[in-house]
């Protein structure tokens, strides 16, 4: 299709917290997520929060947070939204965000692979594999790494997200080499089997003391449907996606891609590229919250990396001036204050800021995560999709 080129400049930036979610849903449940809420959590196991510029957002206003108040007249509107999709992973999580609900239920692997996925994979990548079980990333390596380091065989496993997952350190498995028996299980995990990501996960150091690298990639798989960034691309605006979110929608809609190495330089790299100037939107993905801190229930870390964002926030506000929309929000929940390390079922938050758009309304509970999509399609004046229900004119 051809690009139709829009004269008047919009621009609008949408900013997901991986895995900052704001209490359990009411099915949380059946995902074994009962208690979960990542952010109320963490504040009382820490004894409250200091986040001055999210409090003046509304953070405090979506839900109870200790040390952030309820009681203001935030500048942005605030609420917090449910997931349709049946899941809790970051693949439906950010779909969802851009208006693209899926039915899919994705295979999972409590018990890891079978057979009829291990042996195939091996015998096309002409190595035996290790592990082949659901585990926290960090502590697989730290238990399988010597070993896999002595005899070259990649480490397998899953989690209980629909991930198939492989670990290799750099100086026995190269980039390219990982990289390419990633796409061999890619095509290997197909029908059935389709598991929503192959995740190469390189490392390097020693042992007792691996250290998981910013070169990770995803193997996602194609989109079932259209969402927000298609319609944006194909009307002629740019759609700049910083951080992991190309390989979730497998490049699909997106005009330019910037990498980073965690949440300092996705916010930095933020910076950068808006005082560049664009015509379009800005989908920013800070993964540290999810990857460093939420799978490792490093509760000081989590809240260090919102420290983080909160003291980056004013500079990024008054750059945007007063026009542009600023929506703040998450995939999913992944609490580090319980036992379990793996993503958790909850409602996201979503924070709306912009003086000329949003006044400090409360926006409730959104039914779909969509609901982002179908305001970025009523802001840039798109033809209406009907991704959820607009919040710009509330």
């Amino acid at each position: 299709m051809n690009r139709i080129r829009k004269s008047a400049r919009k621009q609008a930036i949408v900013l997901v917290l991986d895995g900052a979610g704001v209490g359990e849903l009411p099915d949380s449940a059946d995902y074994g997520d009962s208690g979960s809420n990542t952010l109320g959590n963490l504040s009382r196991k820490l004894n409250g929060f200091y986040l001055p510029n999210l409090e003046k957002l509304g953070l405090g206003c979506i839900i109870k947070i200790d040390g952030i108040s309820d009681s203001i007249k935030p500048i942005a509107s605030y609420g917090k939204m449910q997931p349709k999709s049946k899941a809790k992973d970051s693949t439906t999580g950010h779909w969802e965000l851009m208006g693209l609900l899926s039915d899919l239920v994705p295979p999972l692997y409590p018990n890891g692979f079978p057979p009829e996925i291990i042996e195939p994979f091996e015998k096309s990548i002409g190595r035996k594999i290790l592990g082949n079980v659901p585990a926290s990333g960090t502590e697989i390596i730290d238990r399988l790494g010597r070993e896999h380091m002595a005899t070259g065989r990649p480490i397998v496993y899953t989690s209980a997200d629909s991930v198939f997952q492989i670990a290799a350190h750099k100086n026995i498995i190269p980039l390219d080499e990982l990289y390419r028996i990633c796409m061999i299980a890619r095509r290997i995990l197909s029908g059935k089997h389709a598991v929503l990501r192959v995740i190469a996960r390189p490392f390097i150091g020693e042992p007792g003391n691996f250290v998981r690298t910013y070169e990770r990639k995803d193997f996602g798989i194609p989109l079932p449907g259209k969402t927000i960034l298609d319609v944006l691309s194909e009307s002629g605006y740019d759609v700049i996606t910083i951080g992991k979110i190309d390989y979730i929608f497998t490049g699909r809609g997106i005009t330019e891609v910037i990498h980073t190495e965690g949440n300092i330089d996705g916010m930095t790299r933020t910076i950068e590229r808006f005082k560049k100037g664009f015509n379009g939107l800005a989908f920013i993905n800070l993964i540290d919250f999810d990857m460093l801190w939420g799978h490792r229930n490093d509760c000081e870390g989590f809240y260090k990396g919102l420290q983080d964002v909160d003291s980056w926030l004013p500079e990024m506000i008054e750059l945007m001036g007063d026009e542009v929309p600023f929506l703040i929000t998450a995939d999913h929940g992944c609490d580090p204050t319980t036992p379990s390390t793996d993503h958790s079922r909850e409602y996201v938050p979503i924070l709306a800021y912009s003086p000329t758009f949003f006044k400090g309304v409360n926006l409730g509970v959104r039914e779909t995560f969509s609901d982002v999509a179908q305001t970025l399609c009523e802001y840039f004046e798109l033809e209406n999709q009907n991704f959820g229900r607009s919040f710009l004119g509330e």
